[in-house]
């Protein structure tokens, strides 16, 4: 029984880890770009 506990938490932690993951990594796309527009609007100048 608390093998099966420890097991359902690890689980959850790792889906939340990887989660949270996604959240970062599609922010920092988000902010890739907003930069690469603004260099194209420098550079269309």
């Amino acid at each position: 029984m608390k093998n099966m506990i420890l097991l359902c938490l690890t689980v959850a932690l790792a889906a939340m880890l990887f989660a949270s993951g996604c959240n970062t990594v599609r922010g920092m796309g988000k902010d890739l770009e907003q930069g690469g527009k603004q260099l194209q609007d420098v550079s269309s100048r």
